[in-house]
C-alpha cells in the first residue's frame, strides 16, 4: 500500500471544476488521504501552482493537522489545533486556482505532507516560504495530486 491523495474523487491531471476556481464559488474542494506512513504524528497540505508567472504560487497552506484527520470536507474552514498559513493572494484562507486570463492551463498541486512531529512550532499567517523548511525537516512521506485549470480569452461578438 503506498501513501495516497485524493481531491474529490477527480482524476489525476483532470480538469479541476469551476466551483472550486476564483471564477465559481471559490471554496476548497474534499481532500482525502489513506495509508500514511508508520510513524505519522500529523499532516501538513500545500495547494500550489509552479506554472504561475513569478514562481509557485501558494492558493492553501495548512498544518498541524492531527493524524486522526484523514479528508477535510469542502469548503473546509480550518480550526485549531491546524494552522493556517498566508497564501498566495496574501490571505489566510483556501484561494482558488485563477490562473491570468488567456494562460493555457497551470498545474495545480495539493501536496500532503506526513510529519513525524505532532506539532510545527510555526506561526499562524505563515506563508509558503517559512513553513516549507520546517515541513521537509520533519516530512516521513508525501502524497500528492495534480489536476489543470485554464482561463481562455474571452471574445466578443
Amino acid at each position: 500500500m503506498s501513501f495516497t491523495l485524493s481531491v474529490n474523487s477527480l482524476e489525476e491531471g483532470g480538469k479541476i471544476p469551476s466551483r472550486y476556481t476564483c471564477e465559481g464559488d471559490n471554496v476548497s474542494p474534499p481532500v482525502s488521504w489513506k495509508d500514511c506512513p508508520a510513524g505519522t504524528q500529523a499532516f501538513a497540505l500545500i495547494v500550489e501552482d509552479p506554472d504561475a508567472p513569478t514562481g509557485p504560487w501558494a492558493h492553501w497552506i495548512l498544518w498541524n493537522i492531527p493524524r486522526s484527520v484523514s479528508e477535510l470536507p469542502q469548503d473546509f474552514h480550518p480550526t485549531p489545533p491546524i494552522e493556517v498559513g498566508r497564501n498566495g493572494f496574501g490571505r489566510q484562507a483556501y484561494g482558488g486556482p485563477c490562473p491570468p486570463q488567456g494562460s493555457p492551463a497551470h498545474r495545480y498541486f495539493f501536496r500532503l505532507y506526513a510529519l513525524d512531529a505532532d506539532r510545527l512550532a510555526m506561526p499562524s499567517g505563515a506563508t509558503r516560504e517559512q513553513i516549507l523548511p520546517a515541513i521537509e525537516s520533519h516530512a516521513i512521506g508525501s502524497a500528492h495530486f495534480m489536476g489543470l485549470c485554464g482561463r481562455p480569452e474571452t471574445t466578443h461578438a
